[in-house]
């Protein structure tokens, strides 16, 4: 018997995708430095976009690791999917996103 691999990803690689995908979105843009990343973010951090107005977060990269933090990343696959050219944007009203954010 044959042992398949599974063909999906594993959560660090689809974090990873994203990670890079919205670093290469913005590398053209003033306030970025020579690798495309933002000079506003320190290390450690990223950079995500949630509401209505996509407000702007500066969220530390320790997040990826809280439940909370994942079921609104697993929100944003299902309605934006990871190939789309806004950034990391969470889908939740920015009061919800500020709530779950004091809880973590």
């Amino acid at each position: 018997m044959a042992i398949r691999k599974s063909n999906k990803l594993s959560q660090a690689a689809v974090i990873k995708q994203i990670m890079k995908r919205c670093s290469s979105l913005t590398k053209k843009h003033a306030g970025y430095d020579e690798e495309g990343l933002p000079v506003d973010v320190p290390k450690g951090h990223f950079v995500v976009y949630v509401g209505e107005n996509r407000s702007r977060y500066i969220v530390p990269i320790s997040f990826l690791n809280k439940p909370q933090f994942q079921m609104l990343l697993q929100r944003a696959e299902e309605e934006f999917g990871f190939d789309h050219d806004m950034g990391l944007t969470i889908p939740c009203k920015e009061d919800d996103f500020q709530s779950k954010m004091e809880l973590i």
